[in-house]
């Protein structure tokens, strides 16, 4: 099996099953108990928010543990706003958002919220400027992605986030889910507020996730308990989970230092193989865009038929995000870079992991192109 779906979900490392296994067998007290099996679970928790906030270079406290990239995002977008209502009501955000933070402004309209979506060039990237100025008397969230799911294009995170500082009382949410492990964000220097990150993309569990909000920053809880995560977020923790998902991100920043160079080979290869195949259409840049992202079309070839195609060599990519990749409708993202409807209903993603080698992607690349032909001579008779 040749895996390339890593932007939809990862393969847990086995040192994080058994990590998740021994927490969750041995130390399975609840942390908010005063007895020393709760202790020993408050003590473990504790050491992996450590852990988790070493690793990103901010504070223990600024950590909240989270069901993942999803919950994230509410809690960012929906749990900030709220908080901050009584000084404005306007967020921005661009139009290649994922759906966990589009359509969570898209909800906040609720309670009397409004956003405006900024648009991106063809490459899909945003330019700071129409941001700033978009800015109103009342904005109070700007909500970017740091590397877009679809295609892998890198946003200026840095730019925004120092121009921002003109504007005190407007937070910064970026969603870092796609980028964490893969591209290098510093959310001290690029002036950032709060960022979602999600386990199960660098080989940690579903249900485990994070999101960091700067110290003195208020959120409006989603969910009423318990008041565990100091209010931020109730619920009985997920010790196993949080612990299991500090391991996945320390040894994905390891393998980030030991196989970067063989990513970017491995995108590299794939790359080459997609643009000797008649009629593809690559749509991510080859420079500013994350290593371990190729998003591409092929012309007249429908993209499910193209996946299902690789699927029986082994072989598996997907369609547009996970998340949508059962509707019908053209990429979101593609659309707003200005591809178009059939090309953006067409479009296939190949995401890799550090654990992707060379001689999967001449294989995979030699697939690719076997299909595309044959598919096209069958659709075409």
């Amino acid at each position: 099996m040749i895996y390339l779906d890593n932007s939809a979900t990862t393969k847990p490392y086995p040192e994080v099953l058994d990590s998740y296994i021994t927490v969750a067998g041995k130390f399975f007290g609840n942390p908010s108990s005063l007895h020393a099996l709760g202790g020993k679970a408050e003590k473990l928790l504790q050491q992996a928010r450590a852990q988790v906030a070493g690793i990103l270079g901010v504070k223990s406290e600024e950590i909240v543990f989270t069901s993942g990239g999803t919950e994230s995002n509410n809690l960012a977008l929906k749990g900030a706003t709220m908080a901050a209502a009584s000084r404005g009501k306007h967020i921005i955000l661009s139009a290649i958002e994922h759906p966990s933070v589009s359509n969570a402004a898209e909800h906040l309209k609720e309670s009397g919220f409004h956003s405006t979506i900024v648009p991106v060039d063809k490459t899909g990237k945003i330019n700071v400027k129409d941001i700033i100025k978009e800015i109103k008397e009342d904005t109070i969230l700007v909500s970017v992605m740091h590397v877009n799911n679809e295609t892998g294009i890198i946003q200026p995170i840095n730019e925004i986030g120092k121009a921002l500082l003109d504007y005190p009382k407007i937070l910064f949410h970026v969603d870092y889910v796609q980028g964490v492990g893969k591209v290098p964000l510093d959310l001290t220097e690029c002036k950032i507020d709060l960022c979602s990150i999600s386990g199960h993309k660098f080989h940690g569990l579903k249900g485990t996730g994070a999101l960091f909000v700067r110290d003195g920053i208020r959120l409006h809880p989603l969910l009423s308990g318990g008041n565990q995560e100091k209010i931020r977020r109730s619920g009985t923790e997920n010790v196993a989970g949080a612990v299991s998902m500090a391991k996945a991100l320390r040894m994905t920043m390891e393998s980030q230092q030991a196989h970067s160079d063989r990513m970017t080979e491995v995108l590299s290869i794939l790359r080459k193989s997609v643009e000797g195949i008649p009629g593809a259409v690559i749509h991510t840049p080859e420079h500013g865009s994350a290593p371990h992202i190729l998003n591409f079309s092929l012309s007249g070839v429908k993209a499910e038929v193209f996946v299902h195609a690789l699927e029986e060599k082994g072989i598996y990519v997907s369609t547009t995000s996970a998340c949508s990749s059962r509707h019908s409708k053209g990429s979101k993202t593609l659309l707003a870079m200005g591809v178009p409807q059939d090309l953006a209903e067409s479009a296939i993603r190949i995401s890799l992991s550090y654990e992707n080698t060379p001689e999967e992607a001449e294989f995979a690349g030699q697939a690719m192109r076997e299909a595309a032909i044959r598919l096209r001579e069958v659709m075409s008779r």
